[in-house]
């Protein structure tokens, strides 16, 4: 679930592995652009079908699961939100929908997510919470 990141052609990337219980995997690839915007992409396989919480933990470390990735990335302190909201935690991305399959396609765009600079998600968890 923590991620690492290259840099080609004035964007930057980074890859998340999902691996979780009992047969959750996933790969994520994400690209911010010179703009700042963060691009999203992945799939993630063997969810329950429906929506599943999509988020970006303060914390990297996994061993104990989600408990030990911390709270939401949160690091203007502001209250929890959609990922439409203007007030809402920066790891706030919302929900991924899982088929019939267990497959969840993931596609999302949002600005308050960098590789980059201060706020950077870099060395955090990415969380797909199962209720």
């Amino acid at each position: 679930m923590a991620m690492a990141a290259g840099a080609a052609k004035g964007s930057v990337k980074a890859v998340a592995l999902i691996l979780g219980d009992p047969n959750v995997r996933g790969s994520l690839q994400f690209v911010q652009d010179p703009d700042g915007a963060t691009h999203v992409r992945g799939r993630i396989t063997g969810l329950s079908p429906g929506l599943h919480g999509f988020h970006i933990h303060a914390l990297g470390d996994t061993t104990n699961g989600c408990n030990s990735t911390g709270p939401h990335f949160n690091p203007l302190k502001k209250d929890h939100g959609a990922p439409t909201d203007e007030e809402r935690h920066a790891g706030d991305l919302g929900n991924v929908v899982a088929g019939s399959d267990g497959v969840a396609d993931v596609s999302v765009n949002d600005m308050q997510i960098p590789l980059t600079g201060p706020y950077s998600i870099l060395g955090r968890a990415v969380v797909v919470h199962a209720d």
